[in-house]
């Protein structure tokens, strides 16, 4: 067992939590409380109603990390879905903490960064200069493109999607998990030939073939798995508990 306030200080130490900023209806940092006393973490990528009710039949004293949090749709009202959320925590005495791109940039624990080492991506540093940088990584490969889209998948389990608008032989790579197809201008102008994200929307699509930039949608849900299951699995070995990922694939 393990005092919930010590894992919280633990974690947003370990995250440097409170010097990241973030979408505010992220509310990084612990969500909800228990009782104080923790057996067991639970890692998913969404706090959805389906899975915090699969986390809450795992008994009292459950810690939950996600990665999307409870309050993405900002100030709302305590009825529906979010009442039944709370309802399951609070009768199986469980805990919930998010973090958001605080664990996308993470230069350990990070789905950046735990993405492009299971691709392959050579050498990753941050995307862009200190000062404009993009919450993302950018690196060699040393192949093919479709040898690339070979890794990808096999990162992410599954085939991705893309965009072939740039070169066949890839060499300077970028990486932002999530839904970043929005930033494939941004990632050209630094002279990116290649972007993988999770999602983006309909037009990010012809403007990377107007860019001359491969883009691959590998997942917003397959590229954002790797920092919860990491975080988990570091704060049980930190503090003796047993720990799981509750898979819950939204195929977007």
């Amino acid at each position: 067992m393990a005092n919930l306030d010590e894992i919280v200080a633990f974690l947003d130490e370990s995250l440097n939590l409170h010097a990241i900023r973030d979408y505010p209806g992220a509310v990084n940092g612990l969500q909800i409380e228990n009782s104080g006393t923790i057996r067991q973490v639970v890692a998913a990528v969404d706090a959805s109603l389906p899975v915090i009710e699969q986390a809450a039949a795992s008994g009292p004293g459950t810690l939950m990390i996600v990665h999307h949090g409870m309050f993405w749709q900002g100030v709302q009202t305590i009825t529906g879905p979010l009442r039944r959320k709370i309802m399951a925590a609070f009768n199986a005495d469980l805990a919930l903490y998010s973090a958001h791109l605080p664990l996308d940039v993470h230069p350990d624990l990070g789905n950046n960064i735990l993405l492009a080492r299971a691709i392959g991506i050579a050498q990753p540093t941050p995307l862009g200069d200190a000062g404009d940088a993009l919450p993302g990584l950018c690196g060699r490969w040393n192949g093919t493109r479709d040898e690339l889209l070979t890794a990808v998948g096999k990162a992410v389990g599954g085939p991705p999607h893309h965009c072939p608008g740039g070169p066949a032989n890839p060499a300077n790579v970028a990486v932002i998990t999530g839904g970043a197809g929005t930033e494939v201008a941004k990632v050209a102008q630094l002279g990116i030939d290649t972007f993988i994200t999770g999602e983006g929307p309909h037009w990010s699509y012809p403007l990377a073939e107007e860019l001359g930039i491969n883009l691959i949608y590998a997942g917003h849900y397959a590229t954002e798995t790797f920092g919860v299951h990491a975080l988990a699995d570091r704060l049980a070995c930190h503090f003796d508990l047993s720990s799981r990922f509750i898979d819950h694939p939204t195929g977007l």
